[in-house]
């Protein structure tokens, strides 16, 4: 019996793959950098450069009719703008007007998305009519927000009137122009923030929602134990975004009335107005300078304050 070995035939080793040029591996190093280059272009020419030299200016004594003439101060235009009542009144007024719409939209816009988060009918026409506020321009809203808040004449206080309050004079009433004023932030900002609620609360999974109903949990409980917490990076988002908006507010304020000061008696002049003023007023453009680099690093601050807080409750969450 003779046995058979098998026959291997010879085989050629691969040719070796030519190595790319010098100028190719160049490009693949230098690609991405490439691609990104127009962002970062854009962004150094109208984002980092206005910044760098609007804190150059506030150094500066600078007038508008003048510009080319600057007359160094240091930090004088600082000094001169913490001493003046009235930075102090716009800087309370920015706070107030801040809370005053910040906090009624935010919880509107919760409970409109907890409600949209169903199956209702026309889900889609609700989902967009939400947007038509925030499509709606500036200087439309304030207008009509304005007429519906005269005195004489303003619907607002014919409603108050058949309920038996007196008319009240929203123009010119510190309290009561602030409340106008936020209303129309929270009418234009409310829907918009709502949609973003929506879509944070399609991405927590609907097994948590059973495993509660399973255990008894009623929709309130369902909201306050599984949408809330699932929603908290959201939150913390909508609240900075909402945070920078309240602080550079500018449009409804200047549009309510068609003044600059804010008022009579400053009553709701923002830090955004009162920069305008200084600048476009009274042609003092190193002091609006510096009053731009302190509403900069005021929302740096608030922002810095926002993060630690929700850094600080995810902490205490996982050390649970």
């Amino acid at each position: 019996m003779t046995l058979l070995t098998p026959t291997t035939t010879p085989t050629t080793p691969p040719a070796p793959r030519a190595r790319p040029s010098a100028a190719r591996r160049s490009w693949r190093a230098l690609s991405p950098y490439a691609y990104i280059a127009p962002f970062f272009t854009l962004f150094a020419a109208f984002g980092l450069f206005p910044l760098l030299y609007t804190a150059f200016v506030s150094l500066y004594r600078v007038e508008l009719q003048t510009p080319g003439e600057m007359e160094w101060r240091g930090l004088g235009n600082y000094a001169a703008l913490f001493s003046d009542t009235y930075f102090w009144t716009s800087l309370r007024n920015t706070f107030t007007i801040g809370v005053l719409s910040t906090v009624p939209q935010l919880a509107m816009a919760l409970g409109l998305a907890h409600l949209l988060n169903y199956r209702l009918r026309a889900r889609t026409f609700f989902r967009t009519a939400m947007l038509l506020p925030y499509a709606t321009s500036v200087a439309a809203a304030t207008l009509v927000f304005a007429q519906l808040f005269g005195r004489d004449f303003g619907i607002v206080n014919y409603l108050l009137g058949l309920v038996g309050i007196a008319p009240v004079d929203w123009q010119t009433g510190t309290v009561a122009s602030q409340i106008a004023v936020s209303s129309i932030v929270v009418w234009r900002w409310t829907g918009y923030n709502a949609l973003i609620y929506l879509a944070g609360m399609q991405t927590i999974p609907a097994e948590l929602y059973e495993a509660a109903e399973m255990d008894g949990a009623s929709r309130w409980r369902q909201f306050l134990h599984v949408t809330l917490p699932g929603l908290r990076p959201t939150i913390v988002f909508t609240t900075v975004v909402s945070t920078i908006g309240a602080t550079q507010l500018f449009g409804e304020p200047l549009l309510f009335e068609g003044s600059v000061s804010g008022g009579i008696s400053h009553q709701y002049q923002t830090l955004g107005l009162y920069m305008y003023e200084q600048g476009w007023g009274f042609f003092h453009l190193g002091r609006a300078a510096a009053i731009a680099w302190v509403m900069f690093l005021l929302i740096l601050t608030l922002v810095g304050a926002n993060a630690l807080i929700a850094r600080r409750r995810s902490r205490k969450e996982s050390a649970r």
